[in-house]
C-alpha cells in the first residue's frame, strides 16, 4: 500500500473549468506552471494510482489570494472531490494569512469540510512562515491536531522565489511550535542535507520524496537515498519522518513508486515511507 502525500488537484476534470478566470483552468496553467498538462477524467487517474497500488492519494490546494488573486483548488472543491471519491482521496485545506478571515476559514475546513491538515506555500503565497499573521493558524493546527504541509525546496512556479523556500527559512516557525507537525516538501531539495539536519534536530519535523528530477527517476531516487544521504542514514535515523509523495502532476506517482522500489532498504523502513509515516504524520500517533 502506498500513500501518497503531494497531490495537486489541477488534473481533475471534475474541478476543471476552461478559461482564464481566477479559478479557471487558465489561471492555473499561467501561475501554476502547468506546461502541457490538461486536465484528466477520474478513471484514468484511478488507473494510474492502481498501477503503482497507490490507496490514497491526499490532494493539496493553494490559496493564492493576495500573490495572484485566485486559488489552485478551493477548500469546498477538495472537499467534493473526497466526498465523491472517499476510499482514495484525502483532502488538506489552504488559506492565505494574508486575507481576512483566513483563521475563520481554516476552522470551518477542519470542522465542516473534514480537512486533514493545512496546505502553505509561503514564497507562492508572499509571506514568511514566521509572518505574526500565519500565527493564528498554527494554533488551529495545534488545537484540532492537524499537520502544516510547507513548500519547500525548489518550485517551478512563477513568483516564487528559491530564496524564500530553504528549508532552514522554517526553523523558527517548528522550533516554536513543537506540537505542530510540519513537513518540509521535496526534500527541501535541493538543500538535501538542510532538510537532514532539520529532520535530526527537530522531531516534529517530516519531509518527502517528491524532489525535482534532473536524470530519470531512478537515478535521482538513487542519488538522494545513496549520495545526496549517506546509503543508510534513512534506515538509521530518519526512517520515521520521510514520506512518499509525488508532486504530481508535474512527476506521476507510477514513475517514483518504481524508481522507489529499487533502492535498497529494509521491509520496516520501506512500509514506514510507503504510508507508515503518512498515518503517523496525519494521526499524530507514535
Amino acid at each position: 500500500m502506498v500513500i501518497d502525500m503531494l497531490v495537486h488537484p489541477m488534473l481533475y476534470g471534475e474541478i476543471c473549468t476552461l478559461g482564464d478566470e481566477p479559478d479557471g483552468f487558465g489561471f492555473w496553467s499561467r501561475e501554476f506552471g502547468m506546461g502541457h498538462m490538461g486536465p484528466m477524467d477520474w478513471d484514468e487517474l484511478q488507473v494510474e494510482m492502481d498501477v503503482c497500488d497507490v490507496q490514497k492519494s491526499v490532494l493539496m490546494p493553494l490559496d493564492v489570494t493576495t500573490a495572484c488573486g485566485g486559488h489552485f483548488g478551493t477548500n469546498d472543491q477538495i472537499a467534493m472531490l473526497v466526498a465523491a471519491h472517499p476510499d482514495r482521496l484525502w483532502g488538506f485545506a489552504s488559506v492565505d494569512p494574508q486575507v481576512s478571515g483566513a483563521a475563520d476559514e481554516l476552522e470551518r475546513a477542519f470542522t465542516e469540510l473534514g480537512a486533514k491538515g493545512l496546505c502553505l506555500h509561503p514564497a507562492k503565497q508572499g509571506f514568511a512562515p514566521d509572518d505574526a499573521v500565519a500565527e493564528p493558524l498554527y494554533e488551529l493546527c495545534e488545537r484540532y491536531n492537524k499537520p502544516v504541509v510547507f513548500h519547500a525546496g525548489m518550485s517551478w512556479e512563477p513568483g516564487a522565489e528559491l530564496s524564500r523556500s530553504n528549508p532552514l527559512a522554517f526553523e523558527h516557525t517548528i522550533a516554536t511550535h513543537p506540537n505542530v507537525r510540519f513537513s518540509l516538501t521535496h526534500f527541501g531539495w535541493p538543500w538535501v542535507r538542510e532538510t537532514v539536519a532539520m529532520l535530526l534536530k527537530y522531531p516534529n519535523c517530516y519531509t518527502d520524496t517528491s524532489i525535482t528530477y534532473i536524470d530519470s527517476p531512478e537515478e535521482m531516487m538513487q542519488r538522494l537515498f545513496t549520495v545526496d544521504m549517506g546509503p543508510l542514514w534513512y534506515e538509521r535515523a530518519l526512517s520515521h519522518q520521510v514520506m512518499f509523495a509525488s508532486n504530481t502532476p508535474r512527476f506521476r506517482a507510477f514513475k517514483l513508486k518504481r524508481a522507489l522500489d529499487t533502492v535498497s532498504m529494509r521491509d520496516d523502513a520501506r512500509e514506514r515511507l510507503y504510508w507508515g509515516n503518512a498515518l503517523r504524520f496525519l494521526e499524530g500517533d507514535e
